[in-house]
């Protein structure tokens, strides 16, 4: 953390940092939902896996489309108007797909509405303004934000199954949204200047003030190689997580059982992210990623094996391994593009590398579920999650810059 200047900054940059993991709860446990919805929504309506898959392909190409936007808009409105209109259509999104009768609405509910809203609560708003609290111990920072996360896929998907069991699919989003609405108005009554101003001497990077400093980025091979890392791993995680729920179910786990496999992972990212952010300070990035990559690999692996011999060890396997990778790699690479693109072009940089991770989450979603129903299985989404894992830890062993920390200052 921060070498404090005084104990009220100090207290303020903790707040900043409860701030961000909250919304970042927020985003993704809403977002994992989704994964519980998968199997009520196709028993009522009878749609085809790859249909279904092909929602949330949209919800985080959304998202993914929208960063760079969502990241200017932070850097020229500020955080109050980001969160609460993201809050917004969150909410309003999945309140909405309680009602929906066709395929098309859900994708404008929660695809297009709800992934719009996620991209605009998650990492870009929180690395920006983590960025201009903290010095010391940024990646460590960063990870504690990134804990949210796996906090809320912990918290909101057995909801949402216990909700499903209880009232049923549709009431579920309902009830969901009125929450998302809900946190809202406390939102937009924080002190968001004294938050937006920070505390933090802006350091030297690649994006500091002088000329056009986006597409400066772009031109330059770092800005690309966070990028293809935040695709090559959104295909990875995503060609398996999306469906784990589903394949646990046929495996012969109950729905509450599987979801609570796949919530329980979001104990672990917490657990992977906090010690990600420690070993990045500590051992850097190239190190600390591979591991990252090797966990979620054995995870995989471990779902594979379970066709042939299904046992509860090899669903704690794959909880372990896979929820303490899941979500590792983002404190890796909002903390790089932080030391690279240090100043206040920082969100509308960094939101536009996180577009390589919805466009990664949308195809990896969407050809999973469009090869399980060519092949009738999974296998061949698990061999793609491997080979696209592998690709990214060559990426942190083959671009110098990848290797990049921010000096702490004497």
């Amino acid at each position: 953390m921060p070498s404090p200047r005084s104990s009220a900054g100090g207290f303020a940059a903790l707040g900043v940092l409860a701030l961000c993991f909250v919304m970042n709860a927020v985003a993704r446990g809403a977002g994992e939902t989704y994964a519980v919805f998968l199997l009520p929504i196709g028993q009522e309506t009878g749609w085809h896996r790859a249909d279904l898959t092909s929602v949330y392909s949209l919800f985080m190409a959304a998202n993914g489309l929208a960063s760079p936007f969502v990241g200017l808009a932070f850097d020229r409105l500020g955080p109050r108007v980001l969160y609460v209109l993201g809050l917004a259509a969150l909410g309003g999104g999945f309140m909405l797909a309680g009602s929906m009768t066709s395929l098309w609405e859900l994708y404008l509910c929660v695809g297009l509405i709800g992934g719009l809203g996620i991209a605009s609560l998650g990492m870009i708003p929180a690395s920006a303004l983590i960025s201009r609290w903290f010095d010391r111990n940024l990646a460590t920072a960063m990870a504690v934000a990134s804990t949210g996360l796996g906090t809320g896929t912990l918290l909101l998907v057995p909801l949402a199954q216990v909700l499903i069991d209880g009232v049923g699919w549709r009431t579920a989003y309902v009830w969901l949204g009125g929450m998302v609405l809900a946190v809202a108005v406390p939102v937009a009554l924080l002190p968001w200047h004294r938050i937006a101003r920070g505390r933090v001497e802006r350091p030297v990077g690649i994006g500091v003030d002088d000329g056009p400093r986006l597409l400066r980025a772009v031109r330059g091979r770092p800005f690309w190689a966070l990028f293809m890392v935040f695709f090559l791993t959104a295909i990875a995680v995503f060609s398996v997580s999306l469906q784990s729920v589903a394949y646990l179910v046929e495996q012969g786990f109950t729905p509450l059982e599987a979801a609570g496999a796949f919530g329980f992972t979001g104990v672990l990212s917490i657990v992977g992210m906090l010690a990600t952010g420690a070993a990045v300070d500590r051992y850097g990035n190239r190190v600390t990623a591979t591991v990252t990559y090797l966990c979620t690999l054995t995870g995989v692996a471990a779902l594979f094996g379970m066709q042939s011999a299904p046992s509860f060890a090899l669903v704690v396997v794959f909880v372990v391994f896979f929820g303490v990778s899941m979500g590792a790699r983002g404190p890796i690479v909002s903390t790089i593009a932080a030391t690279l693109f240090a100043g206040r072009g920082l969100g509308t940089i960094y939101g536009t590398i996180t577009t390589g991770q919805g466009l990664g989450a949308a195809v990896g979603s969407w050809v999973a579920g469009y090869l399980h129903d060519l092949t009738g299985g999974y296998d061949t989404g698990f061999v793609m999650s491997a080979t696209f894992a592998i690709a990214a830890i060559t990426l942190f062993w083959t671009v110098p810059e990848l290797s990049a920390r921010r000096q702490r200052p004497e």
